[in-house]
């Protein structure tokens, strides 16, 4: 559900994807490269492609180009599966977050920074408020803070990864029926392409 058109465009012109630009000159051996190049050796380089979904879901944007498909003019079988589609489609979106590898997600950033944060308010409680008879409670509760926010990402991370396994198995189920769609004279895949992001404009 990704496309390589859209995907070798941005590439080549979105400043958000330099570093994969970077990669793909120095792989190709010189510094002006068309879009049809950088398409092939996606092609060629599969770990391409996936730094370019990595750096989207990092910031927030979908890897996922198409858009949902209009039932307005469909009836039958046809509407039934283009709602099921649709209906994955936009499941597919709402948990497409999940697919980043958790050490890279912003909530493991969130906790990190909280504790840091509660260390350096320990240390102004012992050191600049002259609690030193305390200290021992007050490490105390730093200590316990580590444990809490230990516990947290745990658990965060276990959604990510029954969240990453239910996306992987919707993409398979939402791809089938869209395959069937075009089989069954539904619709085109080629006008569900999402070929521009907003969030580049």
């Amino acid at each position: 559900m990704t496309n390589l058109d859209r995907v070798a465009n941005e590439i080549k012109n979105v400043g958000l994807y330099d570093l994969i630009l970077q990669d793909v000159q120095r792989i190709l051996g010189k510094t002006k490269v068309s879009i049809e190049e950088i398409k092939e050796l996606l092609v060629k380089e599969p770990q391409l492609l996936e730094d370019y979904k990595q750096t989207n879901v990092e910031y927030n944007l979908s890897n996922l180009h198409l858009k949902e498909i209009d039932t307005k003019e469909l009836d039958g079988e046809c509407e039934s599966l283009a709602k099921s589609f649709n209906k994955k489609l936009k499941t597919l979106k709402e948990i497409e977050k999940y697919t980043l590898d958790f050490a890279h997600s912003s909530t493991l950033v969130i906790i990190f920074s909280v504790e840091f944060f509660v260390l350096f308010s320990v240390q102004y409680f012992i050191v600049l408020l002259n609690l030193k008879e305390y200290q021992w409670y007050i490490y105390g509760v730093f200590a316990l803070s580590i444990l809490i926010a230990w516990l947290y990402a745990k658990k965060v991370k276990k959604i990510y990864e029954v969240e990453s396994k239910r996306f992987y198995k919707l993409y398979d189920e939402a791809l089938e029926e869209l395959a069937k769609l075009e089989e069954m004279g539904c619709v085109k895949k080629s006008d569900l392409w999402i070929m521009e992001c907003e969030e580049h404009i």
